[in-house]
């Protein structure tokens, strides 16, 4: 099918009618059919664009927001990048305020985008005033002709979707939808398309997804705010009670784990060729399983992808920070775990600098009791020193004890990086190469020796 077969005035003109993509490889074995709309599609790569453009031009109309006017929001990265571009666009500044639990990538993405961005704690109360929303408000206050967009309460969020994204769902799968899915943040999405969805269709059930730890299901059982608990999904749940969330919208809630979200983001990816954060990990697995259950061929399930992979590359992407976090089953032993591993009061290197005395190499190594040390130079290896070598240069010439370790130093040992198999180490080791430092994020952080490489594959700890 053509697409983009006329020229657009600016790039907000390219904001929606995202497509609708069928889940196969990670719905195989379902038989009702899953598919969702692929909001990275948007030129900001994410569902917020939406309501970034539209939370604009209404506050225009309002007469809220001037020509040369600042916008403020608290954004856990997507609203801002949407604010962002059309502020671009139209010609005004912004400032956003930040959990710092989001990932860096965000923070980098709209800093780009030319908007000011403050980092504020997340193990805050609500009502703190350095809760990302309290400061928003706050900076918004103390400034003219600037507004604070306020996606949380702004009644903009919830319309724009009743007015897209809910008619496009409608029309692109011919009014056979039967479920839609969405986990709510703000609630716009779930709420909008939901009821424009159940304005055509009451028997369409809305499911809203929630990750553990957020208080909106058990809000909605209860009507009762808890406290809630810290979770790692981003950009959904809270600890909060939004007007944009439309409670009487939702039929059903399915609550979802942190290690079930973001393993099924990273199944996407890989098997479905969707490159998806967090939080659509959350959606897809709730979509999933109310197609499982729903078990109808007839039936149709709609979700959301909800922004790019492209945000997420340091946290869902990143192998050693999924495992920091519990968050992946990874039998495949490692470099990098077989030095966390290592038990002991030693620290994790202990090296010394080219310009260090022989006799200082010794005293670190009968301290810790090892028989070798890497010379760094900075974060680079530059050489090494054992303690039979230096040990018999000195009984001939003790003199060599005050001289620098550089005058005396062997090769370097070799670097291998943190996620490297260990079986790479049981061609690397050898007698005349008895160790090798490990590198991660470009950092130095461990050695490993042919001790203990021998105990791993013995299994003893």
């Amino acid at each position: 099918m053509p697409q983009h077969t006329k020229p657009y005035a600016n790039v907000l003109e390219t904001i929606g009618w995202t497509p609708l993509i069928r889940i196969n490889k990670v719905a195989r074995g379902i038989r009702t059919p899953v598919y969702a709309k692929a909001e990275f599609f948007n030129p900001g790569g994410s569902v917020k664009d939406r309501i970034g453009l539209a939370m604009i031009e209404a506050a225009e109309r309002a007469g809220t927001l001037k020509p040369g006017g600042l916008i403020v929001e608290a954004t856990s990265g997507n609203t801002g990048v949407g604010l962002a571009i059309a502020a671009a666009v139209k010609g005004y500044r912004c400032i956003f305020t930040m959990p710092d639990k989001m990932s860096q990538e965000k923070a980098r993405l709209l800093r780009a985008l030319g908007a000011e961005v403050i980092i504020t704690p997340t193990a805050v109360p609500p009502d703190h005033p350095d809760n990302y929303i309290v400061k928003g408000r706050a900076i918004a206050a103390a400034h003219d002709n600037a507004i604070f967009a306020d996606q949380h309460y702004n009644p903009v969020n919830p319309d724009v979707h009743y007015l897209t994204t809910g008619p496009e769902i409608w029309e692109q799968t011919g009014g056979k939808v039967t479920h839609f899915v969405c986990a709510p943040g703000t609630g716009g999405t779930v709420s909008g398309a939901g009821r424009y969805l159940k304005e055509k269709n009451p028997k369409i059930r809305v499911v809203a997804a929630d990750p553990v730890g957020s208080i909106y299901t058990e809000y909605a059982r209860s009507h009762t705010k808890g406290d809630g608990q810290p979770y790692k999904v981003e950009g959904i749940g809270g600890d909060k009670i939004p007007t944009s969330l439309h409670w009487d919208v939702i039929d059903e809630w399915v609550v979802v784990s942190d290690k079930d979200a973001m393993q099924m983001a990273r199944r996407l990816s890989r098997e479905e060729g969707l490159f998806v954060g967090g939080s659509t990990g959350v959606n897809v697995v709730a979509a999933l399983d109310v197609a499982r259950r729903t078990d109808d061929p007839n039936a149709l399930v709609v979700t959301v992808l909800a922004d790019t992979g492209e945000r997420y590359l340091s946290k869902v992407y990143n192998e050693e920070w999924l495992r920091e976090n519990q968050l992946i089953d990874d039998a495949r032993p490692t470099v990098g775990r077989l030095i966390a591993a290592k038990t002991g009061e030693a620290p994790p290197l202990i090296h010394v600098a080219p310009e260090a005395s022989v006799r200082q190499a010794l005293n670190l190594m009968s301290t810790y009791n090892v028989s070798q040390l890497p010379v760094l130079d900075g974060d680079d290896g530059v050489g090494a020193v054992s303690e039979q070598a230096l040990m018999a240069r000195a009984i001939g010439q003790q003199k060599i004890l005050d001289s620098p370790v550089r005058d005396v130093m062997d090769p370097p040992f070799p670097v291998v990086d943190g996620e490297s198999p260990i079986a790479l180490l049981t061609t690397l080791l050898s007698r005349t190469t008895p160790a090798a430092l490990v590198r991660r994020n470009g950092k130095v952080v461990g050695i490993v020796s042919r001790y203990d490489l021998l105990h791993q594959l013995a299994g003893i700890r």
